[in-house]
C-alpha cells in the first residue's frame, strides 16, 4: 500500500469482517479486566470530576475522533486536559513560534503545550487522563493492550504499515508506551505498533500491561 492510497484505502475498511488480533480470548480478557478496573477507578474518576468542575467549567470529557479496527473510526474519551479553544491555541502557538511548528510536524506532540490546563498537566503526567478509556475497551471499540489510537491525519505517516494497525483494536497502552512514549520519535512508534501485532501473543499482552504499571510510577516519557 503507497502512502497516497493509505487514506482512500480505509474508507472501505469499515466493512470487513475480520476478527481482530487476539479474537475471542483477548476480548473476554479485555471487558473482565477494564469492568474490574472501572468499578475500583469510580471513586478516583468522580473526585476527578468534581476538580475539573470546580477548576474549569468546561466538559469534563472529552471525546476525539480515531481510527479502530478495519479503519472504523470512533470517539476515543479521555479527562479534558486542554482549554476549550485547543485548536484555535495550537494554530496561533505555531504561528508564532517556528521551532515549535517543526517539533508538532515531526512528533504531533509539544513539550511546552500551550492548550494544556493545570489540572491537565496533572492528568497526563499521571495517565489519569486516559481512566475514561476503559469505556471505549468495554464498548470494544479499544483493548487494554494495542497500537496507540491514531487521527486520521497521522494515517499516511504509517503508509504499508497501516495494515497492521487496523488489524486490531487499539489500545490503552501498548509497546509504544512501555517503549519511551514520548521519547520515542513517530518512526520508532509505528514500527512498534508493526511489531506488536506481528508477534503478538497473550502473554506478551500481560508483560506489556505489568511493564505499563512500572512506566507510569516512574512517569518515563510523560508530557
Amino acid at each position: 500500500m503507497s502512502i497516497v492510497n493509505a487514506e482512500l484505502d480505509l474508507s472501505s475498511q469499515p466493512s470487513k469482517t475480520k476478527v481482530p488480533k487476539g479474537g475471542v480470548s483477548k476480548r473476554v480478557f479485555d471487558v473482565l479486566v477494564a469492568s474490574t478496573m472501572l468499578l475500583f477507578a469510580l471513586p478516583a474518576m468522580f473526585f476527578i470530576a468534581v476538580i475539573m468542575f470546580s477548576t474549569d467549567r468546561g466538559p469534563i470529557l472529552f471525546g476525539h475522533e480515531r481510527i479502530g479496527h478495519n479503519g472504523k473510526r470512533f470517539r476515543c474519551l479521555k479527562f479534558r486536559s486542554m482549554v476549550v479553544d485547543s485548536q484555535a491555541a495550537l494554530a496561533r502557538h505555531l504561528e508564532l513560534f517556528p521551532l515549535a511548528r517543526a517539533e508538532w510536524e515531526a512528533s504531533q506532540k509539544l513539550r511546552d503545550d500551550p492548550r494544556i490546563t493545570g489540572i491537565g498537566k496533572f492528568l497526563r503526567v499521571t495517565s489519569l487522563d486516559e481512566l475514561p478509556q476503559l469505556i471505549n475497551v468495554i464498548r470494544g471499540e479499544m483493548s487494554l493492550v494495542g497500537p496507540r489510537p491514531i487521527v486520521q491525519d497521522e494515517v499516511v505517516r504509517y503508509a504499508a504499515e497501516i495494515e497492521h494497525y487496523t488489524a486490531t483494536r487499539p489500545g490503552i497502552t501498548g509497546l509504544w508506551q512501555v517503549g519511551g512514549r514520548s521519547d520515542v520519535d513517530y518512526d520508532h512508534r509505528v514500527r512498534l505498533d508493526s511489531q506488536y501485532v506481528r508477534e503478538w501473543t497473550f502473554a506478551g499482552d500481560l508483560l506489556i500491561l505489568v511493564k505499563t504499571v512500572k512506566v507510569v510510577i516512574a512517569r518515563t516519557g510523560s508530557r
